[in-house]
């Protein structure tokens, strides 16, 4: 898994995005390692992010989730969504939890 850092002002937000789904598995982003870090800077959030694929059909989509998800913190203004992809996603990003719901629906063993 990738090494995230989750600092005790962000962790609110690290909880606010297991509520939101990737759209093609019901995993949340948090749990398929597609967020890399979450900075906050008075009201504003910056996410660093990932997919799966250069090639994701739903990135719009799971940004709008994210957006929206953290928009609802009431002290939340701001949220700023940066795509990386260094490092590239692998299986590896996966939490545990992530694997045992892969596992659950059939698409890992």
């Amino acid at each position: 898994m990738v090494e995230q850092v989750i600092e005790f002002e962000t962790k609110k937000y690290w909880d606010a995005l297991k509520e939101v789904s990737d759209p093609e598995f019901p995993i949340s982003v948090v749990d398929m390692g597609l967020i890399y870090d979450i900075k906050k800077e008075e009201n504003k959030l910056e996410v660093q992010m990932t997919y799966t694929s250069t090639g994701c059909a739903c990135m719009e989509w799971i940004e709008n989730d994210i957006r929206n998800r953290l928009l609802k913190e009431e002290e939340i203004t701001d949220v700023d969504i940066q795509v990386v992809w260094d490092p590239p996603w692998t299986v590896n990003n996966l939490s545990e939890e992530g694997k045992k719901k892969l596992k659950h629906w059939g698409v890992s063993s």
